[in-house]
C-alpha cells in the first residue's frame, strides 16, 4: 500500500464509528493519483464535518504528503447508498422550492 493511502485509510479510521467499513481505492493517471473513499453512511457526517471543514483539512493533508512524494493527490469522496442527500432533493418540497410556508405576515398591506 502506498503512503497516502495508508495515511488516508488511518485518519479516516480514527474519526469514524465504523472503521472497518472504511475502503480506500488509488488509481494513477496523468492528472496524478486519485484516492475514492468508501465507507458507512452514518460515519459520512464524522469525515464531512460542519460546512465540509474536516474533508478539506483531510484533503490539504494528501495535498502535503503528495508533495513530500512529487505526486498530485486528490480525494474522491463516494457517497453511500441510502445517504442523507440521495432523498434531500428527491422532490421539489424539499429543496426549498415550495412559497407557501413563507411568511409574510410582516409586510401583508406594506406600501411603498
Amino acid at each position: 500500500m502506498h503512503q497516502d493511502q495508508e495515511f488516508l485509510e488511518y485518519v479516516i479510521k480514527a474519526i469514524v464509528g465504523n472503521p472497518d467499513s472504511v475502503k480506500v481505492d488509488r488509481t494513477v493517471d496523468e492528472r496524478g493519483v486519485l484516492l475514492t473513499l468508501d465507507l458507512d453512511p452514518s460515519d459520512m457526517g464524522y469525515v464531512i464535518g460542519r460546512r465540509g471543514q474536516t474533508a478539506r483539512a483531510i484533503r490539504t493533508l494528501l495535498k502535503i504528503v503528495g508533495a513530500k512524494n512529487n505526486a498530485r493527490v486528490n480525494l474522491k469522496i463516494n457517497e453511500p447508498e441510502g445517504g442523507k442527500r440521495s432523498f434531500a432533493y428527491a422532490n421539489d418540497d424539499a429543496a426549498g422550492s415550495d412559497d407557501d410556508d413563507i411568511d409574510t405576515s410582516a409586510v401583508d398591506g406594506l406600501t411603498i
